[in-house]
């Protein structure tokens, strides 16, 4: 690591002949859509700390794509190099590991894993913080085994020699002794029953013998029963399906109609509403892939005060798939958490509600409705942005939720379709109509509006013009709803100037600017996570690459943890942290800027000098550079990895 963090200087013959270079180009169109970067960090030659390129190509954060490449670059990497998949026949049957007999190992199909730990721990590979080019950093870091006395991934943790018999392969626990010490050896774990570990005698003082087996303290965890009631199509839901026949409707054909889910719905047992008040808080915005639990635990540290998980779709939670459901889960850190749900149909919300409504084991203090996903996978479906389009599936869906949850709900839209034909302002006021229970009282039901339309996506900036008409546009006949704004937050300035002196101004009719001091973050948390610190202290922080690092192993040891100390845990970490560092390495440090802050949409110019090795490496535009990063802190990589981003850049174009 010491290589790593030596200071880079380039040579002044270098700095000055950049300098001159600079000079000579010809102004181009996409100047003010560039960095300003003082001069002698910026060189003519790629720094040498870096993978060297190949001449014909420009590998880097746009994908990959040639420079004679001229197709817009928008969308998602479909067939992007994935890991392959660990064959079951190298994985330990998870019942030896814990020291019992198998179940299936006598049946006649017989069991599909590993029984013989001799023999996979004569193929095991070294720990990944051992050995040439090992994450050092990682020893007797195996998150399980450190927290809780018992990795239940034994002989397969990749961090496991400190809880494995190296002879044997058998796996290690701690446990309390009659003198109340703790122990390490193979006994076989025994778990408390539900009884005595809910007592506060247990929760004390362990009864002797008791394994402190890993208990997950990840909240939102769907119980099993739940999730086979919903896959089995039995759960004992209310609301009835969309499709379902009514008896004694006909439509003008003379056939059945399908039922509209409307405000005679039977209802679940009223509940006391909760109420939130998003003023003068950040809000992390629900971020596809990259908004993920380990990164959104990142936020807290840096103070943000509302997360939001990943967008989830109902027609995948009401199967109860285990990945969509993966979605909503919640770190006991995130003390005021949402959930982001897609979907079509007003009975798909609402039948959802009353999943969340009902198990105790879900908490959310936010439901908010996704009216802004532009993917045409989703919105096929007449969900995400097209259900702007289809204001009584909208109507319906509020009028469900609000009548079976106890918490706000809240409902993301754009500017509209597209940019020439905004309906936003409309759709507002049509809310505000329907006068629907719950819609209107202060902070129990909110919208936000992203500035842009759904066939800009993420391309241009955000209309705060436009976004404050909106919050300024509300019938003075009905409740207000509160609205925040969003779109291209990426300094205390930019809060400062596209929020707070927005919320002063107001309509042409002497109105009320509905706009609340919130500030919501995108694509500007991904890219400077420690942008709540930056808006609540009110200035521009010149963070060092030290410090960044730190950030970076601590998202991997969350990593670990959340995914697992497994292959497949490591496999999922580095894809995750390669995910971030697409929009990680778009940042410039504060003391290499020529004019402070910098704007969303100004992209780095090329070969980048940082003040040091590691600084320089965070700059780089090049996967390569990422994966040799990801390297530092989950150890090599195969000899034939490749990593492509998901989300392409069309931000910049």
């Amino acid at each position: 690591m010491s290589s790593v963090e030596a200071p880079v200087t380039a040579p002044e013959a270098d700095a000055t002949s950049a300098a001159a270079s600079t000079a000579e180009r010809k102004p181009s169109p996409q100047v003010s859509f560039t960095v300003q970067v003082k001069s002698e960090f910026v060189l003519n030659e790629r720094p040498s700390c870096l993978v060297q390129e190949q001449p014909s190509s420009d590998n880097g954060g746009d994908n990959g794509t040639s420079k004679d490449d001229r197709k817009p670059n928008r969308g998602q990497n479909k067939k992007r190099p994935r890991d392959s998949k660990i064959a079951h026949a190298d994985k330990a049957c998870l019942a030896v590991v814990r020291g019992e007999q198998c179940p299936f190992e006598k049946s006649d199909k017989g069991c599909r894993y590993n029984h013989d730990l001799k023999e996979m721990l004569a193929n095991r590979p070294v720990d990944i913080s051992k050995g040439e080019g090992g994450a050092d950093w990682l020893k007797d870091q195996c998150p399980f085994w450190k927290k809780n006395g018992y990795c239940q991934f034994g002989i397969m943790c990749r961090l496991g020699e400190d809880h494995i018999n190296m002879s044997t392969g058998q796996n290690l626990c701690r446990t309390i002794d009659e003198s109340g010490n703790e122990t390490i050896g193979l006994p076989k774990p025994v778990v408390q029953s539900a009884e005595a570990s809910s007592s506060s005698e247990a929760a004390e003082k362990p009864k002797p013998g008791t394994v402190l087996k890993h208990q997950m303290d990840i909240k939102n965890v769907l119980s099993k029963e739940t999730t086979n009631l919903l896959r089995k199509n039995k759960y004992p839901f209310v609301c009835k399906r969309h499709y379902e026949i009514k008896k004694g409707s006909k439509d003008n054909k003379g056939q059945a109609a399908p039922p509209v889910v409307t405000s005679t719905t039977p209802a679940l047992p009223a509940k006391e509403r909760k109420l939130i008040d998003f003023r003068d808080k950040v809000y992390v915005a629900p971020l596809t892939t990259v908004g993920n639990l380990p990164f959104r635990r990142i936020m807290k540290h840096y103070g943000a005060d509302i997360t939001c998980g990943e967008m989830a779709l109902c027609e995948q939670l009401l199967k109860g798939q285990p990945s969509e459901w993966a979605l909503l889960k919640r770190h006991p850190s995130e003390d005021c958490f949402g959930v982001q749900i897609a979907a079509g149909h007003a009975d798909q919300f609402t039948r959802l509600a009353e999943v969340l409504a009902n198990e105790e084991s879900i908490e959310v203090d936010f439901l908010d409705m996704n009216l802004g996903c532009p993917l045409d996978l989703v919105c096929n479906k007449g969900a995400g942005a097209c259900l702007m389009l289809r204001e009584k599936k909208l109507r319906a869906s509020l009028e469900g939720m609000l009548k079976v949850l106890n918490c706000p709900v809240t409902v993301k839209m754009r500017t509209g379709w597209n940019d020439k034909e905004p309906i936003a302002h409309h759709l507002q006021r049509n809310i505000q109509k329907w006068n629907i229970d719950g819609v209107g009282a202060f902070m129990v039901s909110i919208y936000w509006l992203h500035g842009r339309s759904r066939l800009q996506r993420y391309s241009r900036s955000a209309n705060w013009d436009y976004i404050t008409e909106v919050g300024c546009s509300q019938s003075s006949e009905f409740n207000n709803i509160p609205l925040i704004g969003n779109g291209d937050i990426f300094s205390y300035s930019d809060y400062e100037e596209k929020i707070l002196k927005n919320i002063e101004k107001c309509g042409e009719d002497g109105g009320v600017n509905n706009l609340i001091p919130c500030a919501m973050l995108g694509r500007g948390a991904l890219i400077k996570p420690w942008l709540p610190t930056e808006i609540k202290e009110r200035r521009d922080w010149d963070i060092s690459a030290t410090e960044r690092l730190d950030m970076l192993k601590d998202f991997t040891k969350f990593g670990l943890e959340q995914w697992g100390s497994d292959q497949q845990g490591v496999n999922r970490t580095r894809r995750f942290l390669l995910e971030w560092l697409s929009f990680l390495h778009r940042y410039v440090p504060v003391g290499m800027l020529e004019v402070v802050p910098q704007q969303m949409n100004q992209r780095p110019p090329n070969d980048l000098c940082g003040r040091s090795d590691l600084e320089t490496i965070m700059l780089s535009k090049n996967c390569a550079d990422w994966i040799k990063l990801s390297e530092m802190l989950l150890g090599k990589v195969p000899d034939d990895f490749q990593f492509e981003p998901k989300h392409k850049a069309n931000s910049y174009k």
